[in-house]
């Protein structure tokens, strides 16, 4: 009878143990859960399914033969490529492809507009040219101010596009930003510089039905 009771004291002792280790374990699991909720929130990322951006295999494969037709391009700095809610973002560096103050496409960046034409020329997606500049005034005998420039710059790889490499106007609209849109701060000559660009956007299905006649 003893060891009959030593043995039930124990199978309790051991049920106690597990129990509690068990509503310990539950408790760590719902701290992590909470925390990584919170990190989620903070971080600024969607945790709703409803929220995130449908894949478009048109834009990543697009994106992908850019980065390794780009390579030189991608290392140099001369040229960024992202992709977000608008679609696929190619922005052409102010002083790889244009003249300070000036809306002249630099010849020897030709060849690098080529395979940009020929890879978006696989696609069927509207494409938008939104000339930007830093927030330095500009007055000159060409330009009155910024808003002049940007919108000469990106009419300028608007006609490089449709002119010499053949990509239908029909696609094309263009964009005037200045310095409304900078994606640095201005107060920095590296910021300032990474303003300065012009952005060949090749929408997204999503961003194309909120463009103008899309409904018709």
């Amino acid at each position: 009878m003893v060891s009959y009771a030593d043995f039930i004291t124990l199978l309790f002792a051991l049920f106690v143990v597990l129990f509690a280790a068990s509503n310990a374990d539950k408790e760590k699991v719902h701290k992590f859960a909470r925390a990584v909720e919170n990190a989620l929130a903070h971080s600024g990322v969607r945790q709703a399914k409803a929220d995130i951006q449908p894949p478009h295999p048109a834009l990543d494969s697009t994106y992908s033969a850019l980065v390794q037709s780009l390579r030189t391009e991608l290392q140099n700095e001369q040229i960024t490529l992202r992709l977000n809610a608008r679609g696929l973002v190619i922005s052409l560096n102010q002083s790889a492809f244009f003249c300070s103050g000036s809306a002249e496409f630099e010849p020897a960046m030709y060849p690098t507009l080529a395979k940009i034409a020929s890879a978006i020329q696989q696609i069927n997606n509207p494409v938008r040219l939104e000339g930007h500049t830093d927030s330095r005034p500009i007055h000159n005998d060409r330009f009155q101010n910024n808003w002049e420039l940007s919108s000469a710059r990106a009419i300028t790889v608007l006609e490089l596009l449709t002119v010499r490499f053949g990509m239908a106007q029909s696609r094309m609209a263009v964009a005037g930003y200045a310095d409304t849109a900078p994606v640095s701060p201005n107060d920095t000559e590296q910021g300032r510089a990474r303003n300065r660009r012009v952005d060949i956007v090749v929408l997204s299905p999503e961003a194309t039905r909120s463009e103008p006649g899309a409904n018709l």
